[in-house]
C-alpha cells in the first residue's frame, strides 16, 4: 500500500494502544494489549518485562489488522511516536539497568518532597512528577539514588529503547522538572541542585533527566535493536525517523486540537486531567494544578484527577459477573457498559441520597494520600440502578470540579472544552455529565475513540510533514472532522449541584476511610 504510515503508540494505564494513520490522518490499522499496574512493595508499578511485552503484543496486534485488511506483512513505517502516562519515576544505572521498580503517576509517596519543594522553588511541585520521586529518594537516602545514571519517564525510556536517544518532548519533560521555553527552567534547577547537594543527593540534577525537545524536532531514528525490541518477529525495518516522546497530556491536547491560547481538552479515563492552554500567569501557587506545557512549548494548567473511571470498571466486572450467575452467559463488557451508561439516564434528581467516592489510589486534590473507594446514601431513599450508575458517572468527575473552582478564581474559563478517553465512548452520556462539571459544552471528535495513540501518530506526522506550526498544522488536519457537542442542561446542572454538596460535606468521612489500614 502506497502513502505515509504513520505510528503512534501510547502506553496508557489498562491499555497499550497502537495506530496507523496515513498523511490525510486516518485510521489506516489499530492494536492493542491490555495490561494493569501491579502494587509491589508499597508501590504501584509495571515491570521491565511488562514494558517490553505490551509494548511488542501491542505493536503485533496493529501488524495483525494491517495483514488482515490489507494482505500485507508490516514491513516499514514512515515515522513513529510513543507516549505514555505522565510522571512518574524510572531510574537507570550507568548499564541500563532498574535501579527501582518504575514508579507511577499513581503513587502518593512523596508528600515531604513535594511540600518541601514547592515551598522552596515557589512553584507547584506535584507528588507524582519525577523530580518529587527523585528528593523523596534523596531524603529516604535510598541506596539507588549515587547510582541513578538517568532519570526518565515511560515513554522517554521506551523512546530511549527504540532509538538509544535520551530525550523527552517538553511537555512530557514538563512533569518532571519546570519548564520555560528554553527548556528546564534554569533558575529553579539551580535552587534545586543546591537543596539536593545539601541532602546528598545529586549536584547537577539537569545531566540526570532527557533533553526536552519541542514538537517536530528531531529525536532520532529507529534503531535494528529498537526495531526488534518493537516488533519481536524481525519483520519491522529500522531507520525510520521519530518525534519527540510525549506524555499523555500533550496527546490529547493534539488530538483533540487543543494546543493554542484558550483552547481545552479534558481526558477521562483511568485517570482525568483538564488542560487550559493558559492566557496569563496564575496570581498564586495553587497546590491542586499543576503548570505543565503543550508539545510546542506553550504554558498549560492542568487539573490532574488520580481516580476517574477505576469504580466504574469494578463495578461493571461484577454486573458481569451476576449476568454469567443467572444465565450462564458471559456479558461482553462494551455491550455491558453502553448499557449501564445509558440507563443512567433514568435516575432520580437526587440520586436516591448516594455519593461515592473512587479513590482505588490516593487523591491529592483533596489532600487524601491513600485510596480506598467508598459509597454512602441517605436511609430514606431506595436507589435504582439507574441512581446508582449516576452517582458512579459524577463521582469519576467530582475532582475535576473541584480543580476547575479554583482555575475559575484565578479567570480561567473553559468556553468549550473537547473530550476524549473511554468515559466519552457513549453517546452523549459522558458528555452531558462533563459538561455539567465543567459548566461548558463540550465537544468530542469521532476519531476520541483512538486516544493518546491517534495524537502520538499526528505529532510524528507533524515531524515529517514539513510544517512548522503545530497549531496550524492541526487546524488543517481537523479542518473537516466531524464533532458532536453537548451543551449542560439545566436537569443535569440541578443534579450535579445537589451531588457536589452531598460530596464535599462527606469528604470528611472519605479521608477517615482511606485511613483505614
Amino acid at each position: 500500500m502506497d502513502g505515509k504510515r504513520i505510528l503512534g503508540i501510547e502506553l496508557g494505564s489498562t491499555r497499550i494502544k497502537s495506530v496507523l494513520i496515513n498523511e490525510r490522518a486516518e485510521v489506516l490499522a489499530s492494536g492493542g494489549y491490555v495490561w494493569e499496574n501491579k502494587w509491589e512493595n508499597g508501590y504501584w508499578t509495571y515491570g521491565e518485562e511488562d514494558i517490553a511485552i505490551g509494548l511488542r503484543e501491542s505493536f503485533a496486534s496493529l501488524a495483525a489488522d494491517w495483514f488482515s485488511k490489507y494482505g500485507e506483512k508490516l514491513i516499514d513505517v514512515t515515522a513513529i511516536g510513543v507516549s505514555a502516562m505522565m510522571h512518574g519515576y524510572i531510574a537507570l544505572d550507568e548499564n541500563d539497568c532498574f535501579l527501582t521498580p518504575f514508579r507511577t503517576w499513581r503513587n502518593t509517596t512523596t508528600k515531604a518532597a513535594a511540600d518541601e519543594l514547592t515551598e522552596k522553588l515557589k512553584f507547584n511541585i506535584p507528588q507524582r512528577w519525577s523530580v518529587a520521586h527523585y528528593y523523596q529518594a534523596v531524603l529516604n537516602k535510598e541506596k539507588h539514588v549515587p547510582k541513578a545514571a538517568f532519570l526518565t519517564t515511560l515513554a522517554g525510556y521506551v523512546h530511549y529503547r527504540l532509538t538509544g536517544e535520551k530525550v523527552i518532548g517538553i511537555g512530557d519533560a514538563s512533569g518532571m522538572f519546570p519548564v520555560d521555553e528554553n527548556g528546564y527552567d534554569a533558575a529553579m534547577m539551580k535552587k534545586f541542585n543546591a537543596l539536593s547537594k545539601k541532602r546528598g543527593g545529586c549536584s547537577d540534577f539537569e545531566k540526570l533527566l532527557p533533553k526536552p525537545l519541542k514538537a517536530g524536532e528531531c529525536a532520532g531514528t529507529l534503531t535494528k535493536s529498537g526495531a526488534l525490541f518493537l516488533d519481536g518477529s524481525g519483520t519491522l525495518k529500522s531507520g525510520c525517523p521519530m518525534c519527540p516522546p510525549e506524555g499523555d497530556a500533550g496527546t490529547g491536547m493534539t488530538a483533540t486540537n487543543s494546543v493554542r491560547k484558550r483552547t481545552a481538552n479534558v481526558s477521562a479515563g483511568t485517570s482525568a486531567f483538564l488542560m487550559i492552554v493558559a492566557q496569563k500567569p496564575f496570581n498564586a501557587v495553587h497546590r491542586e494544578i499543576d503548570i505543565v506545557s503543550t508539545p510546542h512549548g506553550l504554558p498549560v494548567a492542568m487539573v490532574h484527577v488520580n481516580n476517574c473511571t477505576n469504580e466504574i470498571n469494578a463495578w461493571a466486572r461484577i454486573f458481569a459477573d451476576v449476568e454469567y450467575v443467572l444465565n450462564g452467559r458471559k456479558a461482553e463488557m462494551n455491550e455491558l457498559m453502553t448499557k449501564l451508561f445509558e440507563h443512567s439516564k433514568n435516575s432520580s434528581e437526587n440520586l436516591g441520597g448516594l455519593v461515592g467516592y473512587n479513590y482505588l489510589s490516593g487523591e491529592p486534590i483533596v489532600g487524601i494520600d491513600s485510596g480506598r473507594p467508598l459509597i454512602m446514601r441517605d436511609s430514606g431513599y431506595a436507589p435504582t440502578l439507574a441512581d446508582f450508575m449516576k452517582m458512579q458517572l459524577y463521582s469519576a468527575v467530582a475532582v475535576l470540579r473541584l480543580g476547575m473552582e479554583i482555575a475559575e478564581r484565578e479567570g480561567v474559563k473553559a468556553e468549550l472544552v473537547c473530550g476524549h478517553g473511554g468515559f466519552f465512548k457513549t453517546d452523549k452520556v459522558g458528555q452531558s455529565i462533563m459538561a455539567a462539571a465543567l459548566k461548558a459544552p463540550v465537544s468530542v471528535m469521532k476519531t476520541a475513540g483512538e486516544g493518546g495513540a491517534f495524537g502520538m501518530a499526528l505529532l510524528a506526522l507533524f515531524a515529517v510533514s514539513g510544517e512548522k506550526d503545530l497549531a496550524e498544522f492541526l487546524n488543517k488536519i481537523f479542518a473537516s472532522a466531524e464533532v458532536s457537542t453537548a451543551e449542560p442542561s439545566e436537569k443535569e446542572l440541578q443534579s450535579f449541584e445537589l451531588f457536589m454538596d452531598k460530596y464535599k460535606a462527606g469528604l470528611k468521612a472519605a479521608e477517615t476511610a482511606a485511613a483505614i489500614k
